[in-house]
Parts: C-alpha cells; structure tokens; sequence
C-alpha cells in the first residue's frame, strides 16, 4: 500500500464540547469520522487566538518561539512575523513526494504565499460572502458604549452555505481532490473554514433544525465571576443585558453554522470514499481555538483562560487508528509532528511539540500524557498569562491579576477559583515552578529571567533553586525526564530560542 493520504479538516472558534454526545449540536459526518477514529476529549490549544494558534500547528513552537503573538492584521507590519527559518510539516511532505493543497482561512502570517511553507496548490483563501445580497429573518447587533460601532453578532440568512465562503472552500478543495485522486502520488489537502467564529451566521433551514427555546444555557451562563479576575468581569459587561433567549438564539446560530460546515466535510469525505481512497488516507479534524458561547456571560474569546476557549476538538481516523475516545492531553503544536511519524517522513527539528502517533493505537494509555501548557499575550490590549494543565488541576498565571486554579474534575464549568485558597498554597507553589520549568525548557527567557522587583507576582520565581525535582514535559512523548535536564546547559541560539543541550 502506498503512503497514506492526508485530509486536514480545520474550524475556527469551534467549541470541544459540540462533539460530546449530549450536546444539541449536530454533527452527523463528524460523528460518523469520530466513530471510526480517535477523539481527543482533552487536546488544547497552545493560544487563544487565531494566528498564534494556527503558526503553532504549522511549525509545532510555542508563540514565543515561532514569534506571532497576537492576530496578524491587527498589529504593525514589523510585529506578529513568522519567523521562518523554522520547517514547517507541509515542507517536510513535499519532500517525501507528497502533492500538497490547502484552501481556506491561512492567518497564519501576512504574505499569504503558502508554497513558502509547502503548499503546492492554493485556493479561496479569503471569503467573499456578499452579504449584501442576502435578507436576514433574525439578526443581532451588540451596541454601546457610546463611541464603539455597532457589532454584527448573529443572525439568520437566505443565503445558503454553498453560496458563503465555507461552500467556496469546499468546492476548491474538491476540484483539487479530483485531480490528486487520479494520480499516483501521495497527497495532502487542508480545508480550513472561517465558520463559526462571530459573526454567528446560519442558512433559515440550518436554524430551522434547532428548537431554540430547548437548547440548553451553558451552566455558567450567569455566573458573577467572584474571585475571578476583574479584567472578565469588564469584559462581560458587555452582555450583561442579554436575555434567556438571545443567549438560545446566539447558540442556536452557532450550533447551526457547526452543522453546516458538517455538510460540507462531508462533501470532502464522501468524494474520498467514492475514490476508494478513505482507507488509506488520515483525516485530522480540529480547530484553531474554542467559543465561550455564553460561558461565565462572555463570548469568543482573548478574555478568559476557560476550557471553552482552550480545549478543543480533535479527531483522527485512519489506516492503524482504532476507534476510542481518549482522555490523553494532547496540544496543537503535536499535531503535525505526529502526521510526519505517521507517514514516514523526517520529523521537524528543535520544536515544542512531540508525536502522540503511539495513541492512535493505544489511545487509552495516557500515563504519560496528563499534562498541557499554552500561552497568551492577549490582542490589542496587551496581557500575559501562562496554562498549565496537570491531570484534573488547572492553574492560570496571570500576569495582570491575581491566578487562578480550578480542578476540573470537581468544577468543569471553573467557577470556583481556588488560588486565593490557603489549603491550596502548596498546589500554586508546585505549579508555579512547573510552569517555570516549561518556560525555561522552551527558551521563553524573556518571561523566564523576570527577577526585576516590580514583576516578582508569581507565587514562586523562575530562578532553578525552587524549580522542581522532578519535572515531567509538557508534551505526553518526550524522553526528556527532570534527573537530565537538570544537568543541560542552557543556550541561546542567534537570540531567539533558548536551546537545551546535553
């Protein structure tokens, strides 16, 4: 049998928790692909924000090592830039005599020339809606305060998706599929749709499946944000007002937009299928970040560490993947260090992220897989915080506010925030010096040489007199173990990246 096949299928600003089986959203196609495969219940995203997230994906660094911080069109010219002396996995197929396609949402830096990072063929890269054209039988604009523009937020439309921009990307997608179906080659496509980030935009016959009046509000929905930080509650005050029902309304067009794009891969899965090439071909499905949908009063994202934002969904099927539902915690930036490992090609260098290809046939062997790290340096207005997930344990370093710690097996919904907790000082001390031992191993020696006297806020610092004996990775894979890198020297390559050598 022949190299695998890759079909990447990618969201924006999907929600984790649309896959689980009680919830309203319907996802039929990706149930079916969820069937046959593995769905991670716990991959997370290493950035709550598009550009960091998806430069991430493509070349397995963290932010602070592949240099996009913040959403690439929102800062100057010479700010958020992907650093590219770094691989991406793309470049690493088409070395192995891969063909290579990707359409849709790139975002991931500012020159949109993908064959610079490996993509042969390109296509709809920007959506051309014509809203113009379409009439709304349900539409909601956030207003106010005075000075700020009115904010398009959900609506109901005539204009059905084949005609908006995911129907675009899908017909491109396909076109390409036709033409790679028929060679001989091994081939790569990528689909990455803008849908459903806000504006919540949905077809009248998509909503007309969705009894708004049943969906349920999220368990947080009017949560007052006690011993929280003040930074959310600002932001939430921008729903304050909002109703039961725009909250269901709101849903019921998020829900909606999830089950269209639903159709549409299933238009790219059943063209696969049809070839007689689904055996023999990976689909990968996931999203760049999550929703807040009403969480804790709060929608998108960028304000608030809550795993509607940072978990994600993640399914892959495939030749040598069983079906299961796991529980290992696995991030965005392994993804493509694993596709590599699946198909034989040569891994990326010197990156954050590790293969977790093991788990796609052990999926329940996550003994080694228990713990996350993402970051976050906010957008447009600028802010640090640091993820460390740890079995059921969550702490937030926040940079700006007081931490946070949640355990997510007693409190899923993080409503009780106990760092302030005394019983709990123990726990922030520990997680506060693995979460220095992450930025020390990763090079983030910015944030890792903090000991100016106005920035000592963290409950414990980075110097490694206080690091931990015994410090796992933060990614399930690594053969790194603490007893070895305690005795690695530290070195700093061109500036950038703090590297660690035996």
């Amino acid at each position: 049998m022949s190299s695998p096949n890759i079909l990447f299928l990618m969201t924006d600003q999907m929600q984790a928790r649309v896959l689980e089986p009680d919830n309203p959203c319907g996802t039929p196609n990706l149930d079916r692909l969820a069937a046959g495969g593995v769905r991670f219940r716990r991959a997370y995203t290493p950035n709550a924000s598009c550009s960091p997230a998806r430069a991430s994906l493509m070349t397995g660094l963290l932010p602070h090592n592949h240099g996009v911080l913040f959403v690439e069109h929102t800062v100057e010219t010479d700010q958020a830039r992907l650093r590219t002396p770094y691989l991406h996995w793309a470049d690493q197929l088409a070395a192995v005599g891969y063909d290579t396609g990707y359409f849709g949402k790139w975002h991931v830096e500012r020159s949109n020339n993908l064959s610079r990072f490996g993509w042969q063929a390109q296509g709809a890269l920007l959506d051309n809606p014509d809203w113009d054209a379409a009439s709304f039988s349900l539409e909601r604009h956030l207003d106010g305060p005075p000075g700020y523009r009115p904010n398009r937020f959900y609506g109901v439309c005539d204009l059905p998706a084949g005609q908006r921009g995911m129907g675009q990307k899908t017909d491109a997608a396909l076109a390409y599929l036709d033409a790679v179906l028929a060679a001989s080659a091994p081939w790569c496509c990528f689909v990455s749709f803008t849908e459903p980030h806000d504006p919540f935009y949905c077809h009248q016959d998509a909503f007309a499946r969705y009894d708004v009046d049943s969906i349920p509000l999220q368990p947080s929905v009017r949560h007052d944000l006690r011993g929280q930080p003040n930074l959310y509650k600002r932001a939430a005050q921008v729903w304050r007002g909002w109703t039961d029902r725009e909250h269901r309304e709101a849903a019921a067009c998020y829900y909606a937009s999830i089950s269209e794009i639903d159709r549409q891969f299933g238009r790219l899965l059943d063209r696969v299928e049809r070839a007689g090439q689904l055996e023999n071909t990976i689909v990968v499905m996931t999203s760049d970040h999550g929703e807040l949908l009403g969480a804790h009063g709060l929608y998108c994202k960028n304000v608030g560490a809550f795993e509607e934002v940072y978990n994600i969904p993640l399914v892959m099927a495939g030749p040598g993947v069983i079906a299961a539902v796991s529980d290992a915690r696995v991030g965005l930036q392994d993804v493509g260090q694993t596709l590599l490992q699946l198909v034989g090609a040569q891994p990326l260098e010197d990156i954050d992220g590790s293969s977790f290809a093991h788990l796609l046939a052990s999926p329940h062997d996550t003994s080694a897989c228990r713990q996350g790290f993402a970051e976050y340096y906010g957008g447009r207005y600028l802010l640090t915080q640091r993820i460390l997930w740890d079995g059921d344990w969550k702490f937030v370093h926040n940079g700006f506010d007081y931490d946070e710690l949640y355990n997510l097996a007693a409190d899923p919904f993080e409503m009780n925030n106990l760092a302030q907790d005394p019983a709990h000082a123990d726990r922030i001390q520990a997680m506060t010096r693995h979460m220095w031992s992450v930025a020390v191993e990763s090079g983030d020696h910015s944030l890792a040489n903090t000991h100016d006297p106005p920035l000592r806020i963290a409950a414990a610092g980075p110097d490694p007199v206080v690091r931990q004996s015994s410090i796992d990775r933060y990614t399930c894979s690594s053969l790194m173990q603490s007893s070895a890198l305690v005795k690695r020297q530290l070195t700093v390559d061109a500036g950038r990246r703090v590297r660690l050598q035996p």
